[in-house]
């Protein structure tokens, strides 16, 4: 009943993000009205997507996890559309906020699909571990495209800060090892959440304090290539994980 629900939603958010695209060509009107539309059919997918979490039961809360953070990824991605959108209004073809709206558009229908997958996998228990891993190298690709962006963070912080955060990726890379020599579903569910979070917030670090006013710009320069480096290395034990 809720994964019907779910597709059905699902499908006509895709229609909304179809309707946004072109509607950055048309009038603000049209613009507008596309934009609510999505906003109301994302607020409903969110529902329908708790309620099938829910149902799960409170012996599963991983998985639960995994349902909340594939919603959660479509909303930002949505989000992030919208922008796109607003950018490129009455914008020439050519122009390359055109090309961040094309952009911004693709990674919502991955990430719509990818919801739809992962709402498929909770079905099927000897699929869920597998299909939570594929989710979180996604995930982590995306934000690692952010994070190589020339977008400056909002705020920054302490170097002290950055190398805090790292130790979470120690932990995580320690539960990945785990995961891989045990291949249960389990353990490989809670390192796909463990793995999301830890590369997230080390990311967001590591740009915020390379940013940091008394860092210079050589400096800079290979903070953002470690964090580069050292996500690139942990995509790389994810997916051996993935094929073990």
């Amino acid at each position: 009943c809720y994964r019907e629900n779910i597709l059905k939603t699902a499908k006509a958010l895709v229609e909304d993000t179809k309707l946004l695209v072109s509607g950055a060509a048309s009038s603000q009107e049209k613009l507008a009205q596309a934009a609510q539309s999505s906003a109301n059919t994302i607020t409903q997918l969110a529902e329908v997507v708790k309620l099938g979490a829910a149902s799960l039961g409170s012996d599963d809360p991983e998985t639960q996890v995994v349902l909340i953070n594939a919603i959660k990824d479509v909303a930002k991605a949505l989000s992030d559309l919208i922008g796109a959108t607003k950018g490129a209004a009455s914008k020439p073809a050519d122009d390359p906020s055109m090309y961040q709206l094309k952009g911004a558009a693709k990674v919502m229908v991955t990430n719509v699909t990818s919801l739809l997958k992962t709402v498929k996998a909770v079905e099927d228990e000897a699929t869920r571990g597998t299909r939570a891993l594929e989710a979180t190298i996604e995930y982590i690709k995306q934000e690692l495209t952010v994070f190589q962006s020339s977008e400056v963070p909002e705020k920054t912080s302490s170097p002290e800060e950055s190398i805090r955060m790292t130790k979470g990726i120690t932990m995580a890379t320690a539960k990945a090892v785990a995961a891989g020599n045990s291949c249960r579903q389990e353990d490989v569910i809670a390192t796909a959440n463990l793995s999301r979070k830890a590369v997230a917030d080390m990311l967001t670090a590591c740009k915020q304090a390379s940013y940091h006013p008394d860092v210079s710009e050589e400096v800079r320069e290979r903070a953002l290539r470690f964090g580069t480096e050292c996500t690139l290395g942990y995509l790389e034990l994810l997916e051996h994980v993935l094929l073990v």
